[in-house]
């Protein structure tokens, strides 16, 4: 199943849930894209796809610095994930296929 297209999802993080989006384009193993919320839009980097698994990394300066590291998993029109949030620790996030 293809992965591409724009994803809307909530995640829960240490502040409280925060809604965003995703939007991803593959190309064989490799995903790109964006990530976009209340702090703005970022670039995936080092993103990866192999089958229904994705892998891609934000770097986050507003609130702060942070490597945001995330893996993922879509089912039909469903993702679900965690982000590893450095010092912070980790949340999941879920979402639907926009």
């Amino acid at each position: 199943m293809s992965v591409d297209g724009t994803w809307n999802v909530t995640m829960n993080t240490p502040m409280g849930a925060q809604a965003g989006t995703l939007t991803f384009a593959t190309d064989g193993g490799t995903l790109t894209g964006t990530m976009s919320g209340p702090q703005g839009s970022l670039d995936l980097e080092d993103g990866t796809v192999d089958g229904d698994s994705l892998s891609w990394t934000v770097n986050m300066t507003s609130p702060m610095p942070i490597k945001v590291e995330s893996t993922a998993t879509v089912s039909g029109d469903e993702i679900n994930g965690e982000a590893k949030l450095g010092a912070f620790g980790t949340a999941t996030f879920s979402g639907t296929r926009a």
